[in-house]
């Protein structure tokens, strides 16, 4: 089941922001998911829709959210970049209040596609209370810049990760993730994903669908969950 809300949004070019709630029929645990999109599609975008649905099949409630400049975007039709970090991380905080007042007493995930996943990483270094982070695809580097890395907050995060990363990933060379994480503050798990680049999409080489994929890595996550 979805509902479509609004979310209010205080000192930000707009007032509120959408969101959608994607609800299991019956929930699995006290795990609810915060899930923020990436820097080129909205919460609306294919990938989403589909990650969502599946953890709320799962047995998870997930929330959905636009950043302010998407949420712009969506309203005035024209292309926008992403917000400065501040505001990505004000935005975000609202979201994540707007989901408490819901689910008070619940575990929350704090997981993301790409700029979603850091901006959560940078809530959790900055001592958001949150159960767990999950990345879908972690922009360790910007593209073609290895040296420029982001993981200088890693040691300060306490909250175990799950980080789910291509082999073709351009914007997060694993052999550099690897030693990054040994500096992670908190238990990781790192699941590779063969072939799959920044948005998974894999080589055709392998057979795979795109459902496929989304669909393996809803399993890792609800796997992962088992465990923390």
């Amino acid at each position: 089941m979805q509902e479509a809300i609004r979310i209010p949004v205080r000192n930000a070019p707009v007032d509120w922001v959408s969101g959608v709630w994607d609800l299991p029929e019956t929930q699995k645990s006290d795990f609810v998911v915060l899930l923020a999109h990436g820097a080129g599609l909205d919460m609306t975008s294919d990938f989403m829709a589909y990650i969502a649905a599946g953890l709320a099949n799962a047995g998870y409630p997930v929330m959905r959210f636009n950043y302010a400049y998407s949420e712009r975007m969506d309203r005035g039709g024209n292309r926008r970049p992403p917000d400065r970090r501040p505001m990505l991380e004000a935005v975000h905080r609202e979201a994540l209040e707007f989901l408490r007042k819901r689910y008070p007493d619940a575990r929350v995930i704090l997981a993301g596609k790409s700029m979603g996943g850091r901006m959560s990483s940078y809530l959790a270094a900055e001592g958001v209370d949150a159960a767990g982070l999950c990345f879908l695809g972690y922009p360790l580097h910007p593209p073609g810049k290895p040296e420029k890395l982001r993981s200088e907050h890693f040691p300060t995060i306490a909250q175990p990760a799950l980080f789910l990363q291509g082999t073709r990933d351009s914007l997060c060379d694993l052999e550099l993730l690897k030693p990054a994480l040994e500096t992670y503050g908190g238990q990781s798990s790192l699941e590779v994903i063969e072939g799959a680049d920044h948005g998974f999409r894999v080589l055709k080489k392998l057979g795979l669908s795109d459902e496929q994929v989304m669909d393996d890595l809803i399993q890792r996550i609800d796997a992962w969950l088992g465990t923390i």
